[in-house]
């Protein structure tokens, strides 16, 4: 199964109240962004790039809890690598899951370069990966909505650890000189 199919299959669309609700978060988010704009705070593609980091949190929140159906218990595994020994064991299944888990926040790594303008230690997008997905996790524990596990946290926060390296690069090439060696 694809990523694409993944999305539609276990995803449901948002409603109209869902999408007006995050429609006037980016819109009052975007208005505060172009203020730090106008007053020499903040530079356009940082402002640029928050937008697309809320954008893609508000995606990756809307799939992993909020869209998903309220299950009847709290499902939870504290198994530290349980999904990885079933790797070793031969699923393929569980590998294509936890790869998927690395990819989900990959792209919010690649983006805090450009949101900060500063070069992000990769211990730094590690911790973001942590509390983004901690969050996750626990919403999914609290609403009943997925199944609480440490390999989710531990594996949503490599794939960010790893954006951060891979969005460190980018920008690195994007600018000539390292971001975090540019006159201020």
């Amino acid at each position: 199964m694809d990523i694409y199919q993944i999305l539609v299959t276990h995803n449901r669309e948002w409603t109209a109240r869902e999408f007006l609700f995050f429609a006037i978060v980016f819109i009052v988010v975007a208005f505060c962004l172009r203020q730090l704009v106008k007053r020499d705070k903040m530079k356009g593609f940082q402002a640029y790039a928050c937008l697309a980091a809320l954008t893609f949190l508000a995606i990756v929140y809307a799939s992993t809890v909020f869209t998903r159906n309220p299950q009847t218990d709290y499902h939870y595994n504290l198994d530290l690598f349980w999904s990885w020994r079933a790797v070793f064991r031969g699923s393929r299944e569980m590998l294509k899951e936890d790869i998927l888990n690395i990819v989900l926040l990959l792209p919010l790594g690649g983006l805090l370069p450009f949101v900060f303008d500063k070069k992000i230690r990769w211990w730094q997008g590690l911790l973001c990966g942590i509390v983004v997905s901690l969050g996750i996790e626990i919403l999914q524990l609290v609403l009943k909505r997925g199944l609480f596990e440490f390999d989710d946290i531990m594996n949503n926060s490599i794939g960010c650890m790893l954006g951060c390296i891979f969005g460190n690069l980018m920008a690195y090439l994007l600018a000539g000189k390292p971001i975090w060696h540019r006159d201020r």
